[in-house]
C-alpha cells in the first residue's frame, strides 16, 4: 500500500456505485451522470503509469476497459466513447469510460471540460444501472 495514494487509503467512488470485479480492475459507476453511463475502472493493485504493469497484466487490463466499453456502446448506442486515464489528481491507475451522447453539448470537448449540472441517479435508479451493467457484462 502505498500511503499517499487516495484510492490505496480507502477513497473510492462510493460502495452503492460498485458494479463488479473484473479482474484486473473494479468497475463503478460515476457518481455523476450526465453522461449515461460513465464508469470508472479502477486498478487493485496500486500503480501510477502504465509502464509499472507486467506486460500481461497490462494486456488484462486494457481488455477489461474495451469489454467495457463494448457493453456501454450495445446499452447506449453513443455517438463516441471516451476513454480517460490521466492520474493528475489521484495518481493510482483508473480509467474513465464515457459514452458520449448524440446530443452532446459539447462534442469536440473533453468529457471532463462540460460545463455542466452533475445528475446523481436516485437509489431506485442506480440500482436499476449498475444491475443492467452487471448483466450485460455477465456479472
Amino acid at each position: 500500500m502505498t500511503t499517499e495514494c487516495r484510492f490505496c487509503n480507502g477513497e473510492r467512488p462510493a460502495p452503492d456505485h460498485r458494479v463488479g470485479e473484473l479482474g484486473a480492475t473494479t468497475l463503478y459507476l460515476n457518481d455523476d451522470q450526465f453522461f449515461p453511463g460513465w464508469v470508472v475502472l479502477v486498478l487493485k493493485r496500486h500503480a501510477t503509469e502504465l509502464f509499472e504493469l507486467e506486460p500481461a497484466e497490462r494486456a488484462r487490463m486494457m481488455d477489461e476497459v474495451s469489454r467495457v466499453a463494448g457493453v456501454l456502446h450495445a446499452l447506449y448506442a453513443p455517438r463516441k466513447i471516451n476513454y480517460g486515464c490521466l492520474g493528475n489528481q489521484i495518481a493510482h491507475m483508473h480509467w474513465h469510460v464515457t459514452p458520449r451522447r448524440h446530443d452532446d453539448p459539447a462534442p469536440r470537448d473533453a468529457h471532463w471540460g462540460v460545463a455542466h449540472t452533475p445528475v446523481r441517479l436516485t437509489p431506485a435508479e442506480l440500482s436499476e444501472r449498475i444491475a443492467t451493467l452487471k448483466h450485460a457484462l455477465g456479472l
